[in-house]
């Protein structure tokens, strides 16, 4: 049984995503070493490497759901002109419009969130151990884990991905930019939604 720590030391070794480090170590028998050389091999820990470079191409890539009621809008970064015509980036363009349509995130990512922000929230879970007999490294823990539920809900990169739940956005993203060989950002996104509907896309 592979476990969430040594998982997340192989992610930040090689910056690839959870699914991918979970099948590497699972073929690697847990072997930590192992498993980042299997990903360099498939190219997938060079990912993480590329995310400092410069984006000054990409597109602005717009959904609209069938009924017309729902629509959204993202900016999507890479380094070349070259790669963002390609289909592959399109088609990550075109998920993550229809993830913003459907999920109505709030935020790129967590570095996104205003300060202030955060703390409210954290103060408001906090008041839920007011007088709480647990230990205070407890309760921290705790709050920890809320924060991240939280993150999962609000921000775009840390939200499941519709189409396969096992992945985030962030995997999504890692495994384009794996795939083309180039860094990918995403700046920023809009969705639209007319107020007296409900639906979103499935």
């Amino acid at each position: 049984m592979i476990d969430a720590k040594t998982v997340s030391e192989l992610r930040a070794m090689t910056g690839a995503g959870i699914v991918e480090c979970k099948k590497a170590l699972e073929e690697a028998n847990g072997d930590l070493a192992a498993a980042a050389e299997l990903l360099r091999k498939k190219g997938i820990a060079k990912a993480g490497s590329k995310s400092d470079r410069n984006t000054s191409e990409g597109l602005v890539y717009a959904y609209v759901h069938g009924n017309g009621k729902v629509g959204a809008m993202v900016e999507v970064l890479c380094e070349t002109d070259f790669v963002a015509r390609t289909d592959g980036f399109k088609e990550l363009c075109h998920e993550l419009a229809l993830q913003v349509a459907a999920m109505n995130p709030l935020y790129v990512s967590k570095d996104a969130i205003p300060p202030e922000v955060t703390e409210k929230e954290k103060s408001i879970y906090a008041e839920e151990f007011a007088g709480s007999s647990k230990p205070a490294e407890v309760v921290e823990k705790i709050l920890e884990g809320k924060l991240s539920k939280w993150h999962s809900e609000v921000c775009l990169l840390n939200q499941a991905f519709i189409k396969d739940e096992d992945k985030t956005i962030e995997d999504v993203v890692k495994e384009t930019i794996s795939k083309c060989g180039e860094n990918i950002q995403i700046k920023r996104f809009t969705r639209f939604a007319m107020e007296s509907t409900t639906q979103v896309p499935g």
